[in-house]
């Protein structure tokens, strides 16, 4: 390793400190726009609302920048970790019931933030390491291939609501174009496949309903949406049942946040594990999460696709993203922007999330690549394998009343108790 690829020993790159003007407001507006795809589609899978999910973005990034005082360059905005557990959640709790399960996802990452002030950031990786986040990650990204499936063949629930060819045209339309732009695109290009992907199947829906005479795309909800309208916000409902369901499953994104902001140091050249730490940027990450739970948005996350984005424009100012924070949250008062939002074709989705579901997964083979040669031990392969079959076999565990774990959560706490308990195999 040479000595420039440690942030810690380069020299920072130029204009990385927070300098906030007016010019910063065209590339803000970028950055919300490469962040823009994958932000509302957590909403639109999960039955969220895409306003709130706007707002609690915008709100999110700048109560990060309030806690780590400006000094780092990331957008966060919703995360695709909790998509499983929300649709989930609202089928068996609510909507209230979710979004607080939410919120206490988010307190999890402020008592890990002081956890990490107590012991160490290394006691984080020796309770979970790869090989119980790797799986649970797998976990949750095979386990919505149903999800993407059904929708790419045009079945919501036990309703065909397009013919299924139809669908499954318009969803190879969209997965080929998101595949091709993020192999072949270039520049800004490159960082915002989801948008093209959508834009092709839209453009493919308009073009099929001219040719064949069926209405394949509806305009209703964009003709019927006021220019302006306040989010659709949720007051949340704290059921204890919902929140032991939703917290193991934040497991996984707490140990991605490393991952960010090692990656944003790295473009950079600034140690933000330690300026302004990695205790306080999991705080701020948790607040958001935890101010987006109480207000009906999905958790936060950083954007990976902004961190490319930064790379290419060497848009390194923290400033620019306070700009798309703004325009985050002014967009959510658009009416017509979630009427839009909602002539999208679900097939087109569809073949989005065949792709974007497949790519979870594979961010958990990933995790498990860096055991090496220990991947192959006893101990790793008896943990990996429980995790994977119960996460996905469907078993469900029964305490009293009103209470059950099941899914990512438990597959994610018996990785964990696994981990802490089975003996260290011995040469």
């Amino acid at each position: 390793m040479t000595a420039t690829s440690d942030p810690a020993d380069a020299p920072a790159a130029p204009g990385t400190d927070y300098k906030f003007t007016p010019k910063q407001a065209l590339v803000g507006a970028q950055m919300l726009f490469v962040a823009f795809g994958a932000l509302v589609l957590v909403p639109l899978l999960t039955g969220l609302d895409p306003s709130v999910a706007l707002f609690t973005a915008g709100l999110g990034t700048l109560i990060f920048q309030v806690v780590t005082r400006g000094q780092v360059p990331v957008f966060l905005a919703s995360s695709f970790a909790f998509i499983a557990p929300i649709i989930y959640g609202v089928q068996t709790w609510g909507m209230a019931a979710t979004t607080g399960g939410l919120a206490a996802a988010g307190l999890l990452y402020v008592a890990l933030s002081f956890a990490i002030r107590a012991f160490g950031s290394g006691f984080l990786h020796r309770l979970l390491p790869p090989v119980v986040v790797g799986p649970v990650i797998m976990v949750i990204g095979l386990s919505l291939a149903p999800v993407a499936v059904n929708m790419a063949t045009g079945l919501a629930g036990d309703t065909q609501v397009m013919p299924r060819n139809t669908a499954l045209l318009l969803a190879a339309i969209s997965l080929g174009a998101t595949m091709l732009t993020a192999i072949l695109g270039r520049g800004i290009m490159r960082v915002v496949p989801i948008l093209a992907g959508v834009a092709a199947g839209y453009i493919a829906a308009v073009a099929l309903s001219a040719i064949t005479g069926d209405a394949l795309v509806s305009t209703a909800p964009l003709a019927d949406a006021p220019w302006f309208k306040v989010p659709g916000f949720v007051a949340p409902e704290f059921n204890l049942a919902a929140i032991l369901f939703i917290l193991p499953v934040a497991i996984a994104p707490a140990i991605e946040h490393f991952g960010d902001i090692m990656a944003v140091s790295s473009v950079t050249k600034r140690d933000y594990m330690e300026k302004p730490g990695i205790q306080n940027t999991m705080l701020g990450d948790g607040l958001a999460t935890a101010a987006a739970g109480l207000l009906g948005g999905p958790p936060n996350t950083t954007y990976s696709e902004v961190t490319g984005a930064v790379t290419l424009t060497r848009a390194f100012n923290p400033a620019i993203m306070t700009w798309a924070a703004i325009f985050a949250i002014a967009l959510s008062f658009a009416g017509k922007l979630s009427g839009a939002l909602s002539t999208i074709p679900m097939p087109v989705m569809g073949g989005i999330m065949i792709l974007l579901f497949g790519m979870v997964t594979v961010v958990g083979l990933s995790v498990l690549a860096k055991l090496g040669e220990a991947l192959s031990e006893a101990r790793n392969m008896v943990i990996i394998s429980t995790v994977l079959i119960i996460g996905l076999g469907g078993l469900t565990l029964q305490f009293g009343e009103g209470f059950t774990l099941a899914g990512i959560g438990l597959s994610g706490v018996a990785g964990l108790l696994l981990n802490l308990i089975l003996p260290q195999q011995r040469d």
